[in-house]
């Protein structure tokens, strides 16, 4: 494997979508190749399952259920896209992967962290990151940028208690994980926030040198 594969995590409305563009515009502007790409998504069938996990009319799924739906739509899209990429020596932006899962149906849902990691070695064939960055913000500011908007999906309708509790789950992620997992303080104006984003960076790449 060639390629370095970095995702950007965070709870919703803090940024990643933006952060991820401004990032894949530094790597152009460098010189380096790379893939933007999405969970749940990325591929023709993972489409299709973010638009059942998203549906805002399913309030009957179960945890478990998305748990396992998340985990389909990964496996097609490390099987797919990021793997293939990888090889072809790519840096891969993901939006959202496997620590997505731990945090929001493990933490958020309350199901056991290890069932969700038994199964997501199966869909990732046990790739893992080279870096994360957690965007980390209270959700309470996060959910004002992301409930402006008409039209929420399913996920974007979840109590403030939920996005609580998905926050503390990244932060144990992270405390497990400090070589693999960089926070990143997203309550910040977007410049600052791509600015510490570059460093680390950077610094993934010197140390590959």
């Amino acid at each position: 494997m060639k390629g370095f594969f970095i995702t950007m995590e965070g709870t919703d409305g803090s940024g990643k979508t933006t952060q991820i563009e401004l990032l894949a515009r530094y790597l152009d502007e460098k010189g380096i190749k790379n893939l933007v790409t999405r969970e749940p998504g990325g591929t023709r069938i993972g489409d299709r399952i973010r638009e059942i996990l998203l549906e805002k009319e399913y309030t009957e799924m179960r945890g478990e259920t998305e748990v396992l739906l998340y985990a389909a739509s990964r496996a097609q899209h490390v099987a797919q896209v990021i793997l293939p990429a990888l090889k072809e020596g790519y840096t891969v932006l993901c939006d959202r992967f496997v620590d997505a899962s731990i945090a929001y149906q493990g933490e958020g849902r309350g199901i056991d962290a290890d069932r969700i990691v038994g199964i997501n070695e199966i869909a990732t064939m046990g790739l893992k990151p080279h870096l994360t960055i957690l965007l980390d913000i209270d959700p309470r500011t996060g959910l004002k940028r992301k409930r402006n908007k008409q039209n929420r999906d399913r996920m974007e309708k979840e109590e403030i208690e939920f996005y609580d509790r998905v926050r503390r789950g990244y932060l144990k992620l992270a405390e497990r994980e400090p070589e693999r997992i960089k926070k990143v303080d997203a309550s910040r104006d977007e410049a600052a926030v791509h600015s510490e984003i570059v460093i680390i960076i950077e610094n993934l790449f010197k140390r590959d040198k």
